[in-house]
């Protein structure tokens, strides 16, 4: 073989299919694929620079360099969430520099900003999606820093690469500090409350490792059913420290893997990239690509969310305190709210988990969508994947056409990134005679099947698979042929959440929960008064989880809004700034939530967290429609379909809200859903 042609066989990274063998990939196959890809997409920009005159085929052979660059480190990035490992990390970490030095090339090239903009004044009005994409490509040029030159240039370009750095290790930190936590127990009294399933696989952990009794991990599902459970108030204020505390100077591994440094690098490098390209702070670097059209715009958003909520929020924690009969700690909420629960509604958590057997969930969920969008989804025949657990299902029309594929890794493990989240996998693409049908990675972190029993749901659960199917489905059923405007690409972040809290709603629908709550046992199904209750405690404690949310989303917005080089972050004045103005539960001096924020350190939601609660009332007001028309209503889904779904970030988030509701957004239909503005 000649030296200039390299061996792509044995790297299963740069075999030429869509999908990657998984389980072939080894950390030693990882840079040599990015180094070749790259290399192989810097000849291709080269010929585009070279053409004289751009017209739309050159825009869409434009549009493959997305698609190269997501089909080798799409899986990278993706095995690095689901079976870390530390070869893999150090090859991934390696990588992640030379990934975004491409990407500010790519944004800072001029000749190609040159082309896009002889392009915008030549393409036809009547070709709107290809307008967007090109005012979009134009928006990220700026942005990315095309119009820097000399040292500017260069500072951009490094700043660029050391966040990706940096926010990497963030949430690597996080995840190890959470995988090295375990409670070790030999007193089955200590652990009163917790239920069987738990207590089992906390045995059969302890057994693995080698001693007696029982042992708990930190893993989401582990610590929620901690803090709602457990009786002893020891337990749970150890499982609530280890929590708040992970990554930080505080708490069981103070100082191990503490992000306190990272935290104040990525703010400032933020900063100052926004700065560079000519914003006055981050917020507003973010806001460029959203809904929102000012900061203050935002601030006064969850302001005003956050007043109306605060005083029904400070009503639920009286009756939490009189009912508990003691001042609460922040350890005690969870589990007396629980209690209270039971008590006040006849309602348990963990009481419904035998009525939610995840493959009937499953099943329900795809009924579900084939009633309101004539589809079809099956599982079939899985290709190479990267744990044996995960599976593979077919989206399809009723004649058998193809329209798009995902996976479900639904189950935690070590090694495995927390929450949940829909990863696109494949892209959408018709360009110039190749397409290619969308794939996406589905992602929860429940419970895993026992020995003799499937895997059992908590409702929250439920409503956490819903979610994330919802965003599965606004990644497949795409009509859009360019890939970065396809499905959720493109589309404004604080809209991106619309289709999976618009799904979401469906959990509460009794025609819902009669299908999909059966129990895994005797196949009864959930009790109509266990249903009637279930939706009575949707507005249970409304306010104080409203609350939570808006702090987390102005410590953020503010956090981002605020920040000079002079002053730094002031991370936990900010924090501490934000309780008092919206939260009415005091968290102890040790609590470092800021230090475990992925959505914001490590993620994509930095000065956009507030987007949850700013696609809630999109979600809210869109559902409502579903219920004045009927809830299975055909012609509204396909409206909702049409207008939202298929079109991805083709057009103004807000346009197409607009077509499908008739009118813009209220506010007043998420209060209404949340149960607080009849308590105001």
């Amino acid at each position: 073989m000649s030296e200039t042609t390299p061996d792509h066989s044995a790297n299963p990274l740069l075999v030429s299919h869509t999908l990657p063998e998984f389980s072939a990939i080894k950390p030693e196959h990882v840079e040599p694929a990015v180094r070749e890809l790259l290399a192989e997409q810097r000849r291709v920009l080269v010929a585009a620079e070279n053409v004289a005159t751009p017209d739309l085929d050159w825009l869409r052979s434009l549009e493959h360099i997305s698609t190269e660059i997501d089909r080798v480190w799409g899986p990278i990035s993706h095995m690095n969430s689901v079976v870390s490992s530390p070869p893999l990390r150090e090859a991934f970490n390696r990588c992640l520099p030379l990934i975004a030095e491409f990407g500010t090339e790519l944004g800072q090239n001029e000749t190609l900003y040159r082309h896009f903009r002889t392009l915008q004044e030549r393409v036809d009005p009547a070709k709107p999606v290809e307008r967007q994409l090109i005012a979009n490509a134009l928006r990220d040029f700026r942005l990315g820093g095309v119009t820097l030159t000399g040292a500017p240039r260069q500072r951009f370009k490094e700043i660029m690469q050391q966040l990706a750095a940096q926010q990497a290790k963030f949430e690597q930190n996080v995840m190890d500090s959470t995988d090295a936590f375990e409670h070790r127990e030999t007193d089955r009294a200590a652990l009163e409350g917790l239920p069987q399933f738990v207590l089992d696989r906390a045995a059969a952990l302890a057994a693995e490792r080698g001693f007696e009794g029982w042992c708990l991990r930190l893993d989401p599902p582990t610590y929620q059913t901690v803090s709602a459970h457990a009786e002893s108030p020891a337990l749970r204020e150890k499982y609530y420290q280890a929590w708040v505390t992970r990554a930080s100077d505080q708490g069981p591994h103070a100082g191990r893997w503490d992000n306190s440094a990272l935290i104040e690098e990525i703010l400032a490098l933020r900063h100052e990239a926004a700065q560079l390209v000519g914003f006055k702070t981050f917020a507003e670097f973010s806001l460029a690509t959203k809904m929102a059209e000012s900061p203050r715009r935002v601030i006064d958003f969850l302001r005003d969310l956050g007043e109306r909520s605060r005083v029904v929020a400070r009503e639920e924690l009286a009756m939490l305190t009189e009912y508990a009969g003691r001042k609460l700690e922040a350890w005690d909420v969870a589990f007396y709210a629980e209690r209270l629960k039971q008590e006040k509604l006849e309602l348990a958590e963990e009481e419904l988990r035998p009525y939610f057997p995840l493959p009937r969930v499953l099943d329900g969920l795809f009924k579900l969508c084939a009633t309101l969008f004539d589809l079809r989804v099956a599982e079939a025949p899985r290709p190479d994947v990267w744990h044996d657990s995960v599976r593979y299902y077919e989206l399809k029309r009723p004649d058998g056409t193809l329209i798009g594929s995902f996976f479900t890794d639904l189950f935690a493990r070590p090694n495995k990134r927390g929450g949940a989240w829909m990863g696109g996998c494949v892209s959408r693409a018709k360009l110039n005679g190749r397409s290619q049908a969308p794939i996406a990675y589905l992602v929860c972190n429940f419970n895993a099947p026992a020995a003799d029993k499937p895997s059992l749901l908590t409702h929250t659960e439920v409503i956490t698979l819903f979610h994330e199917f919802g965003h599965t489905l606004h990644h497949l059923l795409t009509e859009v042929d360019y890939p970065s405007l396809a499905g959720t690409n493109g589309v404004a972040w604080d809209a991106v959440e619309l289709p999976s809290q618009f799904l979401e709603n469906f959990t509460w629908r009794p025609e819902v929960l009669r299908d999909i709550g059966r129990h895994f046992e005797t196949g009864a199904p959930l009790p109509d008064d266990k249903i009637e209750t279930l939706n009575r405690s949707r507005t249970f404690l409304a306010g104080l989880a409203m609350v939570r949310q808006i702090e987390f989303a102005l410590f953020d917005f503010r956090l981002h809004d605020e920040y000079t080089p002079e002053r730094g972050s002031r991370v936990q004045a900010v924090l501490d700034e934000v309780r008092r103005e919206v939260a009415v539960i005091e968290p102890p001096a040790y609590n470092r939530f800021a230090h475990g924020f992925g959505h914001v350190f490590s993620g994509a939601y930095a000065a956009g967290y507030y987007s949850y609660k700013w696609a809630e009332v999109l979600s809210a007001d869109a559902f409502a429609a579903f219920e004045e028309a009927g809830v299975f209503d055909r012609a509204t889904a396909e409206r909702f379909r049409r207008a939202v779904l298929a079109t991805g970030g083709s057009r103004n988030a807000l346009d197409a809200f607009i077509e499908f509701r008739g009118r813009p957004p209220d506010l007043d239909p998420l209060l209404k859903q949340a149960g607080i503005a009849t308590r105001q």
